[in-house]
């Protein structure tokens, strides 16, 4: 039973308590200002680069740190909806068989 309590009670265990006994919250802010919680993923455009990265905590600072992932996106590319080019590859293939 005490380990049940102990699970549940683990996300407690990511806020750092001072030296004046208050609870300090660590968390991240994504380009929107809303509250990521350490551990949790989430897709960042910064300079035109989109990419996930995951909030952890380096030298008692929160930071997004690059999982090496895109983001996944439904919307389509500019260059996809541009009619006048070819979509398929228009030169012929020579393949030795």
């Amino acid at each position: 039973m005490a380990f049940i309590i102990s699970l549940a009670a683990s996300p407690a265990f990511a806020d750092i308590t001072g030296p004046d006994g208050r609870v300090i919250e660590c968390y991240c802010t994504d380009t929107q200002g809303d509250r990521i919680d350490l551990g949790q993923e989430t897709c960042l455009v910064v300079n035109g680069r989109s990419f996930m990265a995951l909030c952890e905590m380096s030298l008692n600072v929160p930071i997004w740190r690059d999982t090496g992932v895109g983001c996944v996106s439904s919307s389509l590319g500019q260059d996809i909806l541009d009619f006048s080019k070819p979509a398929l590859q228009s030169f012929p293939v020579n393949s030795p068989v």
